[in-house]
């Protein structure tokens, strides 16, 4: 089992910047692959970003490339959501999750944070 706590709960204005942490627990985080994903309000969650197990490898969502960095410190368990020129459609409750193997389907998820962006 690995238990995953998000923080980073913010409200910023348009063009402004969040750093969402995602501190894990329970077992060994470097040995799993990591996701970030948000959920606006009526829509289905969607993915963000991914990181391999050792960091080498990232990828994101069209919508945030360019404003968005994930990155990891398995020193502290610990996964990053960097983010910068926010928009008002960034606004969403953003989950961190966790998976052993691939990068589709995700075992163990966090209870979410929520980011809203005024315009």
């Amino acid at each position: 089992q690995v238990q995953l706590a998000e923080s980073g709960v913010g409200l910023v204005q348009a063009g402004g910047s969040l750093r969402l942490s995602c501190a894990a627990s329970g077992r060994t985080f470097e040995n799993y692959n990591m996701g970030w994903f948000r959920q606006a309000p009526g829509k289905e969650r969607v993915f963000v970003a991914y990181i391999s197990r050792s960091g080498g490898r990232t990828d994101y969502a069209d919508s945030v490339k360019g404003r968005f960095t994930i990155s990891r410190d398995n020193a502290k368990n610990t996964v990053y959501l960097q983010m910068i020129s926010l928009k008002p459609e960034d606004t969403a409750v953003y989950y961190c999750a966790a998976t052993e193997t691939g990068r589709t389907f995700y075992d163990y998820w966090g209870q979410g944070t929520q980011v809203t962006v005024s315009s």
